[in-house]
């Protein structure tokens, strides 16, 4: 039988990864899955699940609502990807990290059928979780949508609810080059007579998710509607709902974007209570006060030093961008330093056009095949008006950050989630 490692080196080489080469590794069907799942004894319908797709957001959203069912007392499941640093950070139970002999026995006993279905490396973890999920017996499940929706790997769960987040560009050479065309794809996870939830009102979405709801007799809740999240000082939000009702909720996932997925997580919330399951207020506000440490979550607005505050964040598209550099003003600082990097397959001059012009960038590319070679993205970075140099390395380039800085300096370190998963200090 292989050694850990050698079991992850044989999907990362055997099994293409969309993480690391791009669009090459996108199935645009459910065929492996559904024959894996079938190898495996359809494991994704012996256990109770919530869906969360969305452009941005999901990764937070799938982290609060885990963290409010587990504290709420439900054995729970929760699938997200990529991993930052371990493999296993993908499949958790209550926060625990899936065991690593699990991985290796759950790749021996299907290797007959990676080896005559040919799945992709996101099929496998998808098979792997929910093999997972139903041998551990869990009360439900969290499942963070990996790309788009409909023709996901995920999409063959039957959610008790399902939730949309934020609708941005990305991934237009697969999901479409409109933002109905994107739209469309996330609304693919809704199913029939399951009610779904949307994040936000955007107005040139909404119209798709509530045509694709009437097709499938799904009650459409739009979150903001039902609750008004103004965020107050760092962390602290207050939540009025449709019916006056307030609440404050102290979150230790920063950043005032996070205002959108908080009512998103409270809407799932009030689905969840509809079907039986018992959730107090009590329990949502220690839930969310303490999601990184009972789930795991890295890399979300998350502070790596003091004097000078040194910040990284995953946001790695146009919208994930615009609500990055939003919070960045937010902060009071002398001089502003920020580490990028890029992966090659974005629209790199509409999230270049974003970014601060009086900072001072270091351009660093994390060491997988589809990262933006470094001095590729300054050459693109000084058309549109930033400055800066290359320091490939990424570390290399927080070292270099902090010794020119001063205390009441502010370095930023994001771009690209592959940038944040190199940090030696996350």
């Amino acid at each position: 039988m292989l050694s850990y490692e050698a079991t992850l080196e044989f999907l990362y080489a055997s099994l293409p990864m969309y993480q690391r080469v791009g669009a090459v590794a996108y199935k645009a069907d459910l065929t492996n899955t559904i024959a894996l799942c079938e190898e495996l004894g359809n494991p994704q319908h012996q256990f109770k699940s919530v869906h969360i797709a969305g452009t941005n957001g999901k990764g937070s959203s799938s982290h609060m609502l885990a963290a409010i069912l587990q504290t709420a007392g439900d054995k729970t499941g929760l699938y997200t990807s990529p991993h930052l640093k371990e493999f296993t950070e993908r499949i958790r139970i209550n926060g625990e990290e899936v065991s690593k002999s699990f991985v290796i026995d759950f790749v021996e006993r299907i290797r007959p059928a990676i080896k005559r279905i040919q799945p992709s490396f996101f099929e496998i973890t998808v098979a792997m979780a929910f093999d997972y999920f139903a041998k551990q017996k869990v009360d439900v499940a969290v499942i963070e949508v990996g790309l788009g929706g409909r023709l996901d790997s995920t999409n063959v769960i039957n959610p008790l609810v399902s939730l949309i987040t934020n609708i941005s560009w990305d991934h237009k050479e697969l999901l479409g080059d409109t933002l109905p065309k994107i739209a469309s794809e996330k609304a693919g996870i809704i199913k029939e007579k399951v009610p779904v939830i949307i994040s936000e009102r955007q107005p040139e979405v909404a119209d798709v998710f509530v045509e694709k709801a009437n097709s499938t007799n799904s009650l459409i809740t739009f979150a903001e509607d039902q609750y008004h999240v103004v965020s107050l000082a760092e962390g602290n939000f207050q939540i009025r709902n449709s019916e006056g009702r307030e609440m404050e909720l102290q979150l230790d996932l920063k950043g005032s974007y996070q205002r959108k997925n908080i009512a998103g997580a409270l809407a799932i919330v009030e689905e969840l209570r509809k079907k039986g399951f018992i959730i107090s207020s009590s329990v949502i506000q220690q839930a969310l006060k303490n999601t990184m440490s009972l789930t795991g979550l890295k890399g979300r607005w998350q502070k790596l030093g003091e004097h000078p505050l040194i910040i990284c964040d995953t946001a790695h598209n146009e919208g994930g961008i615009r609500e990055v550099v939003q919070q960045i003003r937010q902060q009071k600082y002398n001089r502003l330093w920020i580490v990028l990097g890029c992966v090659k397959d974005k629209d790199l001059h509409a999230v270049l056009s974003l970014l601060p012009k009086d900072a001072y960038y270091f351009f660093c590319q994390a060491k997988i095949p589809r990262a933006l070679d470094a001095t590729e993205l300054m050459i693109q970075a000084i058309a549109v008006g930033l400055k800066g140099e290359v320091i490939a390395d990424v570390n290399q380039a927080i070292h270099t950050a902090k010794g020119r800085s001063s205390k009441d300096d502010f370095i930023f370190v994001g771009g690209s989630t592959f940038v944040v998963a190199e940090i030696n200090e996350l």
